[in-house]
């Protein structure tokens, strides 16, 4: 049986369907008549081992989970991973959520609870529903306000609906159910320090090849050591392509095939470790794209399947980082 460490694995290892789904409640719920701190899925923690699909759905905004293997995907982002701490963030809350009291079961009072038709225009509410492979409902909640708790150390409430059902409750717990896909992104690149970064070779398209290395121990400064007698360097403009790929998150991603913009050349930059990234920047007018190989160590494997296939845009200002000329290195900014 799978509990509580089962279900926060469900974020990123697969697990063997074991058969249909079946809709879950405590007993009593029919008549009301239910034990206060009552599991609104009990028994719910197993059955997620059957998990497909996540559906989170606002007022013209969704997002789709989709098990992809090791890994939950958003469909909405062109399939590409989803935070993994996220998804067990919210798949734990459903199996600890607990129904406090009733709270009505007349319709018009649904909305000021925020658990009316989450499909309807202006609604608050927000519908989560985890599915089996075949469609089949595991579980399903209408998602409404939270009331404010002022006092230290006190579970978070929500008010919460069964859909097509019209009675609300008072349940306690906490649920991360965004609808928006751009916040299920797991946006980290890479975070590679910049002590570790021996040495850079630049070959833009219409300029000078560099080559920037290391003199001597790892903690020396970059220097350019091609093109011969080239100007002193700038310290600045130097420590900005060490940094290159120090905490490197992106803004945007797409399949790499997608990537527009022009192709401003190819740059490799080596780290210890046996990390080697070589990288193909294009520019689309103010913005910046890239793609991305790493080659070498197990670090630098488990870095080329993170970013196998995929074109990532940065910020425009990584362009002189990345893809530098040398008057980029040589004026001070």
């Amino acid at each position: 049986m799978i509990g509580r460490r089962g279900v926060l694995l469900l974020g990123g290892a697969a697990v063997v369907t074991i058969g249909a789904a079946v809709l879950l409640k405590p007993s009593g719920e029919t008549t009301g008549a239910i034990a206060p701190g009552s599991l609104a899925f009990p028994g719910l923690a197993p059955r997620l081992a059957q998990a497909a699909k996540i559906e989170l759905i606002r007022p013209n905004q969704a997002t789709t989970l989709v098990r992809n293997g090791d890994a939950w995907t958003i469909a909405e982002a062109h399939n590409y991973p989803a935070r993994p701490e996220r998804v067990r963030e919210m798949l734990t809350g459903l199996t600890e959520l607990r129904l406090m009291e009733e709270r009505t079961s007349n319709p018009a009072q649904l909305a000021a609870l925020g658990v009316e038709d989450p499909r309807a225009e202006g609604s608050t509410a927000s519908l989560l529903r985890v599915l089996d492979a075949q469609g089949a409902v595991i579980a399903e909640m209408i998602l409404g306000r939270r009331r404010v708790r002022t006092q230290g150390n006190v579970p978070e409430n929500i008010y919460v609906r069964r859909p097509n059902e019209p009675r609300a409750w008072l349940a306690e717990g906490r649920i991360v159910a965004d609808a928006d896909p751009q916040l299920w992104i797991d946006r980290d690149i890479a975070s590679l320090a910049p002590a570790r970064l021996l040495r850079a070779e630049i070959a833009r398209v219409g300029e000078t090849p560099l080559v920037l290395a290391r003199a001597g121990e790892v903690d020396a400064p970059l220097e350019i050591a091609a093109p011969a007698n080239a100007p002193t360097p700038d310290r600045v403009a130097m420590d900005e392509v060490g940094r290159a790929f120090d905490l490197l998150s992106f803004i945007e991603v797409r399949p790499a095939a997608d990537a527009p913009g022009e192709a401003l050349g190819e740059s490799h930059f080596h780290y210890t470790d046996d990390v080697n990234i070589t990288l193909w920047p294009q520019q689309d007018g103010q913005v910046l794209w890239v793609k991305l190989r790493a080659e070498g160590g197990p670090e630098a494997q488990a870095l080329q399947a993170r970013w196998d296939g995929w074109a990532f845009q940065l910020g425009i200002w990584k362009e002189k980082a990345m893809i530098p000329k040398l008057e980029d290195l040589t004026t001070p900014p």
